[in-house]
């Protein structure tokens, strides 16, 4: 059996190893390596790697429940007015955005949202959704999407107000960890490199071929870009544009309302950024799926994260 041993600047390609002597890792960003049998030539050798320390991925856990309470009570609270405006003053008959019910010629609610200006009908998940015994309501976004599922404004902001804190809170852990530690300089920092290599990369991603040698332990470009843009752009945003609605942070900060053009574009700045945060749920949670969902799984609970290493019989 092998332990851990240091990195052999002799190898040319990230997948090979050589034959049950040296084991390729970085001391900075594979620090543990953990038992494994020596190769037979041309073999293929599965090791686990350290990948993800453990406040990362108490933040991670507490982030998916987070965000699942702040997105559910945000759509309670959204249901109470569902339409958009830009501006200081909501002009009701010109909504950028709007989800409506209204009452067909024949007599049945009918659910429409319009986008400037343009409108479709969404009866059964928009506008208007099913009941309590089928019957058709009036409500923005269905019952299966709100906490709580009934119409109910004042328990969807207490809701959203508790966990917004606690989002907060944990953000800040997170990023003075990330800061610290040298987390987001060494893991989240793209180089000259990888800049010029984003074209191959994406190329990868769009034919579903996703690295499982030693090049998978790192965060690819397009990753990284994204938690940056993730983390330093739109994340702040939903904070403070969360707080320019807010009537007391009005008075103490009023040039937070200045900044974002007024109240109620604020109001529609966090619901787009909250839906890109959405997007980009939806595009990890598929990326983990196709990439190797309990690889990913495991790397995310235990911290250990398995790669393939090839012997190089050259």
């Amino acid at each position: 059996m092998q332990r851990q041993q240091k990195y052999s600047a002799a190898y040319s390609h990230p997948c090979r190893i050589s034959t049950g002597r040296q084991i390729m890792t970085s001391l900075d960003t594979l620090p543990t390596l953990f038992d494994l049998p020596a190769p037979a030539a041309g073999s293929t050798t599965r090791v686990l790697v350290h990948r993800h320390p453990l406040l990362v991925r108490l933040t991670h856990w507490l982030n998916v429940v987070c965000l699942t309470v702040l997105l559910l009570s945000g759509l309670q609270i959204f249901n109470a007015h569902p339409a958009l405006y830009w501006g200081e003053q909501s002009h009701f008959d010109q909504p950028l955005f709007a989800i409506t019910a209204q009452e067909s010629a024949s007599g049945e609610l009918v659910g429409r949202t319009s986008l400037f200006g343009r409108s479709v009908e969404t009866t059964g998940f928009l506008g208007v959704s099913s009941g309590a015994g089928g019957a058709r309501v009036a409500r923005g976004f269905p019952a299966w999407l709100t906490l709580p599922s009934g119409q109910d404004l004042a328990s969807g902001r207490r809701w959203h107000f508790l966990f917004a804190w606690a989002f907060v809170l944990n953000g800040a852990a997170y990023l003075g960890y990330a800061l610290l530690s040298g987390h987001a300089w060494h893991r989240l920092r793209p180089t000259g490199e990888h800049l010029r290599g984003m074209r191959g990369t994406i190329g990868e991603h769009l034919r579903f071929h996703f690295l499982k040698c030693e090049e998978a332990h790192h965060y690819n470009v397009l990753q990284k870009l994204t938690y940056l843009a993730i983390i330093f752009l739109v994340l702040p945003i939903v904070v403070l544009t969360g707080l320019t609605m807010s009537p007391g942070m009005n008075a103490a900060l009023p040039e937070l309302v200045t900044v974002f053009g007024g109240r109620q574009s604020a109001r529609t700045i966090h619901f787009l950024t909250a839906g890109t945060i959405v997007l980009f749920v939806l595009m990890h949670v598929g990326l983990v799926l196709v990439s190797g969902f309990w690889n990913a799984m495991r790397s995310m609970i235990t911290g250990r994260y398995a790669i393939d290493l090839k012997e190089d019989t050259r």
